[in-house]
């Protein structure tokens, strides 16, 4: 996995992470989470039970993945820089532009323990159309928005219930200033290359071998071929696999784990789940299911396989564009 993240976690002794900054952070948390692993192991490893051993090893990963994952975007705590209060108004207004960077950024916006990056500026956008404000400070925190994951789709919709409360021709403007914002947002590369920069684990290559078990395209990287093997498996917006079985005689099945974007899974004859960054699903042997991204959203998860006797995977018919449109 490779270190896209450009923080440090520094461990403490009890498993909390605090946030500061540095490179490569994350193989900082792959570390402590491989120590974790390491730790219950041991202990596991004295049972003679092979398959139910192997799958207590998977649960251990995925609950620690998990944790991995929500800390890095959720319990960390980042301090904003903030510098255009001094830059434009330093000499004019001193306690002004103090008030502005080091109170309401570097306090304020930085406090992403208790809300993150991404709320802050869906809130302060949302205040600042409500009150008609449409000139470069909107620009500015839409620019920042976009930096903070929303996506062109998000902000279109964002704007569009705005509307309805503070008014159409506030909506009509912010409207000319997010369509320049996200006018580089478009589909393919561009859009599969935005979404890279939102998970740690590489996108991989396109999934050739299992193309024609998919509607859509989707892209598979290998994280680990040993003790647990798991994949990150990436679906473009819309694709997702057909309904299939996981088969075995004892033990198999699969778990899933969200890393990034929004996608579904779905039972047979039960209502689909959405599945977000954290989410884990357990999949048992035998249950007919697929699973794939959003129609407006590309999608990754780790994929484990569960080990077990006479396993296989037993492909079955695409999900219907009706089908797949009740989830929308």
């Amino acid at each position: 996995m490779a270190g896209f993240l450009s923080k440090k976690l520094s461990i403490k002794n009890n498993g909390y992470i605090e946030n500061t900054f540095h490179n490569s952070g994350i193989n900082i948390c792959k570390w402590y989470t491989f120590s974790l692993y390491k730790s219950v192991n041991f202990a596991i490893e004295k049972e003679d039970k092979p398959i139910t051993h192997t799958i207590m090893k998977i649960q251990i990963v995925l609950a620690l993945a998990a944790w991995v994952i929500n800390s890095t975007t959720i319990m960390a705590q980042e301090t904003i820089k903030q510098t255009a209060g001094r830059d434009q108004l330093g000499e004019f207004a001193p306690k002004f532009a103090e008030l502005n960077d080091d109170v309401l950024f570097g306090e304020v916006w930085s406090r992403t323990d208790k809300l993150g990056l991404r709320d802050r500026s869906l809130v302060t956008i949302t205040s600042l159309i409500s009150q008609g404000i449409t000139d470069s400070s909107l620009t500015y925190h839409l620019q920042t928005a976009k930096q903070n994951g929303i996506t062109r789709t998000e902000i279109a919709e964002i704007i569009t219930h705005i509307s309805f409360y503070a008014g159409w021709p506030k909506a009509w403007a912010a409207f000319r200033l997010a369509k320049e914002v996200w006018a580089e947002d478009t589909t393919g590369d561009d859009a599969k290359a935005a979404f890279q920069r939102e998970m740690i684990f590489p996108i991989g290559e396109p999934n050739t071998a299992y193309a024609k078990y998919f509607i859509g395209n989707s892209y598979l990287a290998p994280v680990s071929k040993e003790q647990v093997p798991m994949a990150n498996v990436t679906f473009e917006p819309g694709c997702r696999n057909n309904w299939h079985i996981h088969r075995a005689t004892k033990g198999g099945g699969q778990m899933l784990i969200g890393v990034a974007g929004r996608g579904s899974y779905q039972e047979e004859g039960k209502p689909a789940v959405q599945i977000l960054p954290g989410t884990v699903i357990h999949i048992p042997a035998g249950v007919k299911h697929w699973h794939g991204a959003a129609a407006d959203s590309w999608f990754a998860h780790l994929a484990f396989e569960v080990p077990g006797e006479n396993t296989s995977n037993e492909w079955l018919e695409p999900v219907s564009d009706e089908e797949y449109g009740k989830l929308q």
